[in-house]
């Protein structure tokens, strides 16, 4: 049995698949901040907060993390219209990655912020620092600093999951490919560009975050380059 490879699709539907990247793109970049943002929140409540907001923040997490993304994007886009109170398909998926992504950062958080030596938190007391200042100025750089490989690949991740978005009829890359396939019956070869495109910004996004950390956290360029 022989298989023919056809790519002359790709002359007729490379705008679609640049829109697509495009999309892909923004609601990475969209969630990335907020759901970093919230993470961190989450993390310093869980160590720092009253025990009614420890016991909150961890049902958020543990809601968050043991249920699938795309249940989570359906509640919003489809449960929030039902209420009659629709929103926008993009704007449904970036808050669901960003609330995913947010409960993930945050346990990632609580483990970089439990690894800065007491003697680190003495020092910023002996320096009459007050709380406010010793997380900024000692405890969140540092934290920051420690777990930065595992948030780039959880970011890495969330990149990929956007290929459930089209579920909700945003056209990202995964959506675009659906499309591509149902009016040219390559599926094979419109999935293949696709997974290719995702490789190659997998890979930007990877350098972008590691050339960002290798400038603001010297220590993690020598690291990298020992490896």
């Amino acid at each position: 049995m022989t298989y023919n490879f056809d790519f002359s699709f790709l002359s007729q539907y490379w705008p679609d698949l640049l829109r697509g990247m495009w999309l892909t793109l923004r609601m990475t970049m969209l969630s990335i901040i907020p759901g970093f943002v919230v993470g961190t929140l989450c993390a310093l409540g869980r160590i720092y907060g009253r025990p009614w907001l420890v016991r909150s923040v961890g049902t958020y997490i543990e809601v968050i993390r043991n249920t699938p993304l795309v249940i989570q994007v359906f509640w919003l886009f489809f449960g929030l219209s039902a209420l009659h109170l629709p929103i926008p398909a993009l704007a449904a998926a970036v808050i669901a990655l960003a609330i995913n992504v947010s409960a993930y950062a945050a346990e990632i958080m609580r483990a970089g912020f439990e690894a800065i030596p007491t003697g680190q938190l003495e020092a910023a007391s002996c320096l009459a620092l007050t709380k406010q200042q010793t997380i900024w100025y000692v405890e969140l750089p540092q934290a920051v600093e420690r777990v930065y490989p595992a948030l780039v690949s959880q970011f890495i991740l969330m990149m990929l999951a956007t290929s459930i978005m089209s579920q909700i009829s945003a056209d990202e890359l995964t959506g675009v490919a659906d499309v591509i396939q149902s009016f040219t019956y390559r599926g094979f070869e419109a999935y293949l560009v696709v997974a290719v495109i995702y490789l190659v910004l997998v890979s930007a996004l990877r350098l972008f975050l590691l050339a960002g950390a290798s400038i603001l956290f010297p220590r993690l360029r020598v690291m990298n380059h020992q490896r």
